[in-house]
């Protein structure tokens, strides 16, 4: 069987007893990092003996290759326990992939419920959350990244962001020139940690706030963006829209999407992305 396992993002006392349970119950740990994942073990007081659990490196690097190998451990009997380095694996993480590929050997996958930065984030942020799209990492170079936020506007929906703290305060310039100097942001940081904060508001005060701090920021940061205006649909958008969604439901990843579009499609290849995300944002997440 293969268990999906969160880990804590930063509080230890988030870890749940099944959490616990799986990890010593566990033949192999498929983990990002085996240094990591042994410090967690043993500040967890999971004993490890005899080389049980194994730890097994499985990250994006590793991914395609080793996936294969666990299935066959999995077809073997063995308890194979995925882990990230903090959070749920599969979530902004290659982890997925293996999952799948356990699904399509047949063998039994259970997931535990636990912690995701970005949900996190946006229970604290008082943006709406009855809809909501997680994009992950944004684009390094600035151009790609107000293309990429332009895209994810018209989805009218609350839009949360992973971001790095020596990107962060170009980042908010970026959703400044995009977005307008009064969208609503949250800004969460060191989240479950002793110095877990927020910043919150319009965004030009988010980014005047960030830049007035002595100290660099560290640590993971989420970026929580109130919704704009959901953009009308044209007619050829809606038979995209419809295409989409039925090669989403075949599995298809959004490039191989956005190959198959850009045959049949007269939509521009920035506007099929934007599609694809606007589909993919009113399926939930």
């Amino acid at each position: 069987m293969l268990v999906v396992c969160p880990t804590p993002i930063g509080n230890l006392d988030d870890l749940s007893p099944r959490q616990l349970e799986a990890l010593r119950e566990a033949d192999i740990i498929a983990c990002e990092d085996t240094r990591n994942a042994g410090k967690l073990l043993e500040r967890l007081g999971v004993a490890r003996v005899e080389g049980r659990p194994k730890l097994w490196r499985y990250d994006d690097h590793t991914a395609q290759s080793q996936a294969e190998r666990l299935v066959e451990e999995l077809e073997a009997g063995r308890q194979v326990v995925l882990i990230s380095d903090a959070g749920t694996p599969t979530i902004s993480d290659p982890g997925y992939r293996l999952v799948r590929a356990a699904r399509q050997a047949g063998v039994k996958v259970v997931a535990l419920p636990g912690p995701v930065a970005a949900t996190v984030a946006l229970s604290a942020s008082g943006l709406p959350s009855d809809r909501f799209y997680f994009e992950g990492f944004l684009p390094p170079k600035s151009a790609a990244r107000q293309a990429r936020c332009k895209a994810l506007e018209g989805l009218g929906v609350t839009v949360i962001y992973y971001e790095s703290p020596r990107r962060l305060e170009e980042a908010l310039s970026d959703l400044e020139a995009v977005c307008g100097p009064e969208r609503e942001v949250c800004v969460g940081r060191e989240l479950t940690k002793r110095f877990e904060e927020y910043f919150w508001g319009p965004v030009a005060e988010v980014r005047r706030q960030v830049a007035a701090r002595e100290e660099e920021l560290r640590g993971e940061l989420v970026l929580v963006v109130a919704p704009g205006q959901a953009a009308e649909v044209s007619e050829e958008e809606a038979q995209a829209d419809r295409l989409i969604g039925a090669l989403l439901d075949q599995g298809l990843s959004a490039r191989s999407i956005k190959e198959v579009l850009a045959r049949v499609s007269e939509l521009p290849r920035s506007a099929i992305y934007a599609r694809i995300a606007a589909v993919e944002g009113t399926r939930g997440a």
